[in-house]
């Protein structure tokens, strides 16, 4: 009995270490099979991200190359247009040529079937030229005959005339008026304010230079009231001169000088100011119409310049002493001067 309860146990009990060996080998092969799954797992991920960045790589290459065959497609593109555009030029080029050379051979055809119609154009023009200066002629000479007979009008005399006429009208009214027995009203023509700005002027310059240095002064009513004064020909430079730098006066800036025709004579008017007494004053000089000469204010002032050069080219008044005389707006080859009262253009057309 008790052989048999022994051998039960002995066999329960190698039963019992069999399942533990079981159990024991199977969680060893469990361990062994997770420790080769994670020692294979790195190895997959590794070869997994190699596929991706050569994919990558290959990716890029493929959008370089296919970025610079665009870039070389654009190029050869933009070099056909280059091309094409010269190409268009040459031929517009080559076109003109052609027509100037046939408009040139044309006029040499038509000048050799007609020679009798070289020169019509020079001809025309000294005939034009010959017309203009017949007609000058002949207007100076009415000029001389008038001033023979009238003496020399001026626009001083002409307002003076005009002043004469209105004191005389003036006067009739009053009298009309005093016959029937009524005073008619007299405007009182007030002295101008800058009377006697004129009168020192006068003064100054006499009392330095002489009283003959002047042919009149007056107040200008028609510019301001502007004292005026008429220097003769030839005393005309020592009065201006004596104007600017004289003491009391002190006319040192010249704004304003032109010249006029007044078909009888012409006129060369300089306007000047003086910064230091705040005064202005006029200067006029007449010259002889048909060799209208001066001299030259600049060396006095420098802004005399180019005005004198307007009036050379507009008058034909020529200022002794200029440094560079020229014509400003017309060619030096223009016949005439358009201010001139007589001036008849060369060309017609123009």
């Amino acid at each position: 009995m008790s052989g048999e309860k022994d051998l039960e146990q002995l066999k329960k009990e190698a039963a019992e270490k069999a399942k533990a060996a079981a159990l024991a080998k199977k969680k060893a092969r469990e361990q062994q099979e997770t420790e080769v799954s994670e020692a294979v797992a790195p190895a997959e991920d590794e070869d997994l991200a190699k596929k991706k960045a050569a994919a990558a790589a290959k990716a890029k290459a493929a959008a370089l190359a296919k970025k610079k065959a665009e870039e070389q497609q654009a190029g050869s593109e933009s070099e056909d247009r280059e091309d094409e555009d010269l190409a268009k030029k040459k031929a517009a080029a080559a076109a003109k040529a052609k027509a100037a050379a046939a408009a040139k051979a044309k006029a040499a055809r038509a000048k050799q079937e007609s020679p009798e119609a070289v020169g019509d154009d020079a001809k025309a023009k000294a005939i034009a030229a010959a017309k203009a200066k017949a007609a000058a002629a002949a207007k100076a000479k009415a000029a001389a005959k008038a001033k023979q007979e009238g003496g020399e009008a001026s626009d001083d005399a002409k307002a003076k005339a005009i002043a004469a006429a209105k004191a005389k009208a003036a006067a009739a009214a009053r009298a009309k008026a005093g016959s029937k027995g009524a005073e008619a009203p007299v405007a009182e023509v007030k002295p101008s304010v800058n009377q006697p700005y004129l009168d020192k002027y006068v003064k100054v310059i006499e009392e330095h230079l002489g009283n003959d240095v002047l042919e009149d002064s007056y107040i200008n009513r028609l510019s301001k009231d502007v004292p005026t004064l008429v220097a003769k020909r030839e005393t005309y430079y020592k009065v201006v001169q004596f104007l600017k730098y004289n003491e009391q006066l002190g006319f040192d800036y010249l704004s304003e000088l032109h010249g006029v025709d007044y078909e009888t004579h012409m006129e060369v008017y300089v306007h000047l100011y003086s910064y230091k007494n705040s005064q202005s004053v006029a200067v006029k000089v007449k010259l002889d119409r048909d060799e209208p000469t001066i001299e030259s204010l600049c060396p006095l002032w420098a802004g005399a310049n180019w005005p004198e050069c307007e009036a050379y080219d507009l008058l034909g008044i020529k200022f002794l002493n200029h440094p560079n005389l020229h014509r400003i707006m017309l060619g030096e080859d223009w016949v005439g001067h358009p201010l001139r009262k007589d001036y008849e253009p060369y060309d017609v057309e123009v």
